[in-house]
């Protein structure tokens, strides 16, 4: 049958999601479950296509050591590729007012920020989602990673 065809820009919205409440290991778990959706879509292969899964990475991490763990990672394609990671709690993230150069942690949110086009969070009744969205032409014009 071939190899499925590169969506690129022309991805109608789509959603997929990935239960995560209970799950070890659920940073790699998200990343491979967005890697897989990335190369679905035609979005892989390129720089934006690692910052994302950076983005991933952060929401996931920070989720767990804040908010209690992660509940769920929902991925939906459109215009944008928006990442959001729901969690228990309705306390907002804050990034961290005074990190500590070369002292790991306090970073992340600070990492989403640069590297995303919009986050926020949205309040939902059973807890929050913090979101990223990334451009979908910059996932499709993106510096090729040399793989």
């Amino acid at each position: 049958m071939g190899d499925p065809p590169r969506a690129g820009l022309s991805v109608a919205e789509q959603r997929r999601r990935l239960s995560l409440s209970g799950v070890r290991g659920h940073v790699a778990k998200g990343r491979h479950f967005t890697n897989q959706a990335l190369q679905d879509w035609g979005w892989d292969g390129t720089e934006t296509s690692e910052d994302v899964l950076l983005l991933v990475s952060e929401l996931l991490t920070n989720a767990s050591l804040h908010a209690g763990g992660c509940i769920e990672l929902a991925l939906t394609a459109g215009e944008v590729l928006r990442i959001e990671v729901f969690d228990g709690t309705t306390t907002p993230p804050r990034p961290n007012p005074s990190p500590q150069r070369g002292i790991p942690g306090g970073h992340g949110l600070y990492v989403v920020g640069r590297i995303s086009d919009r986050w926020g969070t949205r309040i939902h009744e059973h807890g929050k989602a913090v979101w990223a969205e990334v451009e979908a032409s910059r996932l499709v014009s993106g510096r090729p990673t040399g793989r």
